[in-house]
């Protein structure tokens, strides 16, 4: 039986992000959400912190969306944008509704022109990582820093095996408490009340009562085939970047590299992932987080925030 009706505001957990943080809280942060109409009719949609011209620009995971990045926002308190990547959150599907990194980058090209153009420094993390590569090698010169969240061209889709598991679960659940019993599953070390606020925003109540993920799983990437496109940079489509391509677009990108990875067991980068990125790019910065597995913005999202403010300065 699905459960009952719940009412959602997506910006009205602000506060909670910050207390649960030991963030400061002066009040509601300015953020708006803004809808980008692309060239063929689609529209992505991203989150706008602040009222200043934009400095970076944060992309999000598979099968996550703009407000896993929240609390590093609100960290952080500088303008930005957090982007909903194609098929996922308030974003359409990918353009022909073949998702790989080669069209998202140039997807979010399009969104870092209109609505980020002077934005610095672009933090990508997991599949907003090889994302991030790909436009580095897509429009070479668009931004200064790479900033990658346990993320290198190494991942595979065994590393990546556990995260795989939790998206490819039930297409649907009948209750919140259902859906958040799984999410405590998969996430131990996480606050109830985190993975809550997590669900909120990345799952979606139908009217029967049920619940069903925002990320557009089944429609966009084919029933069990999320891992192909989660963990790795697999396509059916020639235009989508492989392993040794987005390898050659971090030795080649015109600016500073950054890594931050995770060292619990959940993360995907592995001691020869970090090997061969000093290897390609002995200038490279890597900072290792003990206690977060893969998404460092929900296990450190602080410590996060002050490594992005520091590496990417102030004006």
């Amino acid at each position: 039986m699905a459960g009952e009706m719940v009412d959602y505001d997506e910006f009205a957990y602000f506060a909670d992000n910050a207390a649960e943080f030991g963030i400061a809280y002066g009040g509601p942060p300015t953020v708006r959400r803004e809808s980008l109409p692309m060239p063929d009719r689609r529209n992505l949609s991203a989150l706008v912190w602040g009222e200043a011209e934009p400095e970076l620009v944060l992309v999000h995971g598979g099968a996550q969306n703009a407000h896993t990045w929240d609390t590093v926002c609100l960290a952080l308190g500088r303008p930005l944008i957090a982007v909903d990547m194609p098929g996922h959150g308030h974003s359409d599907a990918p353009a022909d509704g073949v998702a790989n990194v080669g069209r998202n980058a140039q997807d979010l090209a399009v969104v870092i022109r209109a609505l980020a153009p002077g934005a610095h420094t672009v933090v990508g993390m997991s599949l907003g990582g090889l994302t991030t590569m790909a436009l580095s090698a897509h429009e070479p010169g668009l931004f200064e820093t790479m900033f990658l969240v346990d993320v290198t061209p190494g991942v595979t889709n065994e590393k990546a095996k556990v995260i795989a598991d939790f998206v490819n679960g039930p297409e649907s659940f009948d209750s919140l408490d259902d859906l958040l019993a799984r999410a405590i599953e998969f996430n131990p070390t996480r606050t109830e009340s985190s993975l809550r606020r997590g669900i909120l925003h990345n799952a979606e109540q139908s009217e029967d009562g049920s619940w069903v993920w925002r990320h557009a799983r089944h429609k966009v990437f084919g029933h069990n085939k999320t891992s192909d496109r989660v963990a790795s940079t697999a396509s059916d489509n020639d235009e989508s970047p492989n392993h040794e391509e987005l390898w050659q677009a971090i030795e080649h990108h015109q600016g500073p590299v950054v890594l931050a990875r995770g060292m619990r067991e959940e993360s995907v980068v592995d001691d020869a992932d970090e090997a061969e990125l000093r290897r390609l790019r002995p200038d490279a910065r890597i900072e290792q987080f003990v206690e977060a597995g893969h998404s460092i913005q929900g296990d450190m999202p602080v410590e996060l925030a002050a490594l992005i403010d520091e590496v990417a300065g102030r004006p």
